[in-house]
């Protein structure tokens, strides 16, 4: 595995340490994929994943059914999918995704970040494309032979993964997320999450003393409630 795969397990268990930062964010995604669609799992993919995600982070089910009603109430805020993408003080890369019922509160928040911490917001759009959208799947690692499973997950859009220890990180195009979804169901092999990820396509590296100012200025963008999820070219 690679210093970049580290380097997300590691961001990945760090937010995980804080319930308080995560749940309202899991909360948020489901409100968002019911009110986007019906308010039945059954009947609406986006949602489906979004609860098994939220329950394999230990959201409880008391949280997630609020979730799903907030997204019937007649008072339900709008809440809007937006990005923003930016440059730490070191030059690393930053793409924001953010779901928020208040664009002008949010973009303020971020910019105040990053001045704060001497970087800068640049232009939506201007990031974009250093990032691959793709599909990431974690899986229980299945009895069969790796090379097999790739053989039978190819025309699902299997692309690549990386092993941890009992686990599997299954890669595709962003576009085949409900296809790998469904082979995964059909050889019946436990996805344990599953969600839609930016991978930086040209990894960068800082020294140590950088990597402490980023870390703060990802801690500050990570703490704002319309902060969904934050990514870096780091490698």
């Amino acid at each position: 595995m690679g210093r970049a795969f580290e380097y997300r397990k590691a961001a990945k268990m760090k937010r995980w340490g804080n319930m308080s930062k995560v749940f309202p964010k899991l909360a948020k995604k489901i409100t968002m994929a019911a009110k986007a669609g019906v308010p039945d799992p059954e009947m609406n993919a986006p949602l489906r994943t979004a609860i098994a995600n939220a329950k394999a982070q230990n959201l409880p089910k008391d949280n997630i059914d609020a979730a799903i009603k907030r997204a019937t109430a007649k008072d339900a805020a709008n809440l809007a999918e937006v990005n923003y993408e930016g440059k730490s003080a070191s030059g690393v890369l930053i793409f924001i995704e953010c779901a928020t019922d208040n664009t002008a509160r949010t973009v303020a928040n971020i910019k105040d970040v990053f001045k704060k911490a001497k970087g800068q917001v640049v232009p939506t759009g201007s990031l974009e494309f250093m990032f691959d959208r793709k599909s990431v799947f974690e899986i229980k690692k299945p009895q069969m032979d790796l090379e097999e499973l790739e053989l039978e997950m190819i025309d699902y859009g299997f692309e690549s993964y990386e092993e941890d220890v009992d686990t599997l990180y299954v890669y595709g195009d962003y576009t085949d997320f409900g296809n790998l979804a469904e082979g995964f169901e059909k050889l019946e092999i436990e996805v344990i999450k599953a969600d839609l990820q930016r991978i930086p396509n040209n990894p960068t590296e800082i020294d140590d003393e950088q990597m402490e100012d980023l870390e703060k200025l990802i801690d500050k963008l990570e703490d704002d409630e319309d902060v969904q999820t934050v990514y870096t070219n780091l490698a």
